[in-house]
């Protein structure tokens, strides 16, 4: 009965005019960044990150978490009609998905894609609306020790994560964590790495890395790209018949569960999910030779997975103030600007916020069903929008949106700066989540390792005393030792 009461709180926040008009913001923004290939989230959410200034904290996280699940939503469009992800989540969809508009039945992929993104939606979110109060109670119990431990798995598993080399992921993290040192001791307020400037004492301002690392070199990597867009512009029988139900019910609830109970996992989120669904549901096939070549199912339970995900993900970011992924990274730091730490004492402190962005995943699914299936073919058409008309607007976002944080130009040339490093590391193909993972939780992690020893006298040993800290560096440990003989082994047979 609390969590009905606490819920219905929820819903009286969110159904208030301002609050509805930012989850709609969120959830339209978030599906026009799926659909236009090249964005994603991670940028679009640096982009906007500066506009949620002004607004309320809770108006903030409830339209920044429209633009991260309204993106799994719009993703698929792109994949399905022009066989080019509209973020990376989507990547698997364009498997089976754009063979079946080859086959002229696009509207069944889309439809099944928005109807089971839904239904995922909707169960993940009551998942996330039972899970996150048990988690919080246990979480309550922690001290600084058990954080420490806990998110070094999370920098472990994120390097488990990545799509590239692990050793460049360690490489990646080790820089973020740098970057988080640069300003003022936490401890005693000494200076680090100031090298005399008063513009870094501070430290680097997030947004203007975030700004830069992700808006800037999206808008360089992009301009080097050519799109050959193929789009199938007659869409018909948006409705999954009778048929396409019975072939997707299964994958649909299947994909639900993998995508909740994945995105929970530090360092995992929408992208392993997706892939993890796909490959469950064609090792579960009886006609695993279908996938490829249009098989619905290929569509419907990554679909599911990804946007299950999203609830999922945000169970260690609202209950234990640790981010799985970039995007809830990001998510993170727009709390901690308006002064809100997440943790175990958010669901106690500030009630609104933890359910309002609870009951805002109620609204938003119903919301982005509204908005997909109707408005395909306004979609269709943002798809042929040429990139060219599209990066200074983005440019001019950045530059905005880094100046107003501070009204501090050299923000700006910082922006500029990590834009021209984030550039150069993507094209070397180093994996930028790890690195703004670390760049957010640094001064945590920091913080809770010399508070411990401070509790111990110095005892590193504490770590180890403690039973939840020192299983969970335990398992920590033994995921090293699995990617270190992973790592040997490739390096062998190459």
């Amino acid at each position: 009965m609390e969590i009905l009461h606490n819920l219905q709180l929820g819903f009286a926040v969110v159904l208030t005019p301002i609050n509805l008009l930012y989850c709609f913001i969120g959830c339209l923004v978030g599906t026009m960044v799926g659909v236009l290939p090249g964005i994603g989230p991670l940028a679009a959410l640096s982009l906007l990150l500066p506009l949620t200034f002004k607004i309320p904290a809770t108006a903030s996280i409830i339209m920044l978490s429209g633009i991260f699940y309204g993106a799994m939503y719009g993703g698929s469009t792109t994949s399905i009609l022009v066989n080019i992800p509209g973020e990376a989540a989507s990547v698997i969809t364009c498997l089976d998905g754009h063979q079946m508009a080859k086959q002229g039945r696009a509207g069944a992929a889309l439809g099944i894609a928005a109807m089971g993104s839904f239904i995922a939606g909707t169960l993940s979110t009551i998942g996330l609306n039972f899970f996150s109060p048990i988690l919080v109670v246990v979480a309550l119990k922690f001290g600084p020790p058990e954080f420490f431990s806990i998110m070094t798995l999370g920098f472990v598993v994120s390097v488990f994560m990545v799509g590239g080399s692990m050793l460049k992921a360690f490489l990646m993290i080790a820089l973020g964590l740098f970057t988080s040192t640069v300003g003022m001791d936490i401890i005693n307020g000494a200076e680090r790495f100031t090298f005399g400037s008063t513009n870094l004492a501070g430290g680097f301002d997030l947004v203007a890395v975030i700004m830069g690392m992700f808006g800037v070199s999206e808008v360089i990597l992009n301009m080097e790209e050519v799109f050959k867009r193929e789009i199938f512009s007659k869409i018909r029988g948006i409705l999954p018949t009778v048929k396409d139900w019975m072939a997707s019910a299964i994958p649909i609830l299947r994909g639900s569960v993998v995508g909740f109970f994945t995105g929970v996992l530090p360092g995992a989120g929408p992208v392993t999910a997706s892939f993890l669904s796909y490959a469950i549901e064609r090792k579960s096939s009886r006609h695993p030779e279908k996938f490829g070549t249009g098989a619905i199912e290929g569509i419907a339970g990554p679909e599911a997975a990804n946007n299950a995900a999203v609830a999922g993900s945000m169970i260690p970011l609202l209950s234990l103030g640790l981010p799985c992924n970039g995007v809830l990274a990001l998510m993170m730091g727009a709390l901690i600007i308006h002064g809100v730490q997440p943790g175990p004492a958010l669901m106690a402190q500030h009630p609104d916020i933890f359910w309002g962005v609870i009951a805002s995943l109620y609204i938003g699914n119903v919301m982005l069903l509204i908005l997909n299936l109707p408005l395909i073919g306004i979609w269709v058409q943002f798809l042929r929008i040429p990139y060219w008309a599209l990066f200074p607007i983005i440019l001019l976002l950045c530059f905005i949106g880094t100046y107003s944080a501070n009204l501090n130009i050299f923000d700006v040339w910082m922006m500029i700066v990590f834009g021209v490093l984030g550039y150069l590391l993507r094209k070397r193909k180093y994996e930028l989540g790890p690195f703004i993972l670390a760049l957010v939780l640094g001064p945590l992690f920091e913080q809770s390792l010399r508070q411990a020893l401070i509790m111990s006298h110095q005892n590193p040993l504490i770590f180890l005393t403690r039973p939840i800290s020192a299983s969970v560096l335990g398992i920590s440990l033994l995921l090293l030792v699995l990617l270190i003989i992973s790592m040997w082994r490739k390096r062998k047979k190459a």
